[in-house]
């Protein structure tokens, strides 16, 4: 029987998790700043444009890549600020593990709703018959 070797017990020295955990709201102020910026820019790109059922169908999948794009950096930022509690590889894992479970189901969730929103949008776009 192949014996498989533990994993060695290593611990994060709290200095580095204070020092991260600071980081990881520096770069939560930064991307909300961005993400302000990029919607503000969007909404007047297509406030320019002229009122028809294929900018307003764009408007709704736009919007809600926005929420979404803005929930899962929420996620992103809120699991690396979870790794800054892990105190071993064994808790880095364990969040690891729960975030790509719980994201997978995000995405796919999103993923239908954003194509269901576009498949609407075009359907409003194509001319009676």
């Amino acid at each position: 029987m192949v014996q498989i070797p533990l994993i060695p017990h290593f611990e994060v020295p709290q200095q580095l998790r204070d020092l991260t955990e600071r980081n990881i709201k520096q770069a939560r102020v930064a991307y909300g700043h961005l993400v302000d910026a990029m919607v503000q820019i969007t909404g007047l790109w297509m406030a320019a444009l002229p009122t028809n059922p294929l900018t307003s169908g764009f408007k709704a999948v736009q919007d809600r890549g926005v929420r979404f794009a803005k929930e899962n950096a929420e996620a992103g930022f809120a699991v690396t600020t979870e790794l800054t509690t892990a105190k071993n590889i064994e808790d880095v894992l364990a969040i690891q593990r729960r975030f790509a479970q719980s994201q997978m189901q995000a995405y796919a969730s999103q993923a239908q709703e954003l194509g269901r929103l576009a498949a609407e949008a075009a359907k409003s776009f194509q001319p009676a018959s």
